[in-house]
């Protein structure tokens, strides 16, 4: 009986969340829209933006990163290879000119059942400016930064 009541809550937790390929998909789409994202310009150059992006996803723990430099993005999950929660988020990174360059994020959560992410677009800028002062001060993007 708990094993039959335990499978029933699983596959009520998972029904109606979206697939990670499905997300990706989603968010990439979203992006070709042109009507969703948030977008910030830094001062920072673009592979110093790829840099900070690459450095927020290591410290925020995501999942492996799926770059494409030639559509300009760089896109994670975290928290997909639970049954019922996750984030995949794509990251745009398009130069201004040689010194600035503009981030755009988009993000997608994995059903309605689970808030609790620090993969947020808020999150994410908040990260990059770190990353940005620590760019900017000379020092290297540490491996681990703690907030």
């Amino acid at each position: 009986m708990l094993r039959i009541l335990i499978t029933l809550l699983a596959i009520s937790l998972a029904s109606g969340c979206a697939s990670l390929p499905e997300l990706k998909d989603e968010v990439i789409q979203a992006r070709k829209s042109g009507r969703e994202g948030e977008m910030r310009v830094y001062p920072v150059s673009v592979d110093q933006a790829w840099d900070i992006t690459e450095a927020v996803f290591r410290w925020e723990k995501t999942d492996e990163l799926e770059e494409n430099r030639q559509e300009n993005y760089v896109i994670t999950s975290s928290g997909m290879k639970s049954a019922a929660f996750g984030t995949v988020m794509g990251v745009w990174i398009e130069p201004v000119d040689m010194k600035s360059s503009r981030i755009t994020v988009i993000a997608r959560q994995r059903g309605d059942c689970c808030e609790l992410t620090n993969l947020t677009p808020p999150n994410f800028f908040k990260r990059f400016k770190q990353g940005v002062a620590i760019v900017k001060s000379g020092r290297r993007l540490p491996l681990y930064f703690y907030k």
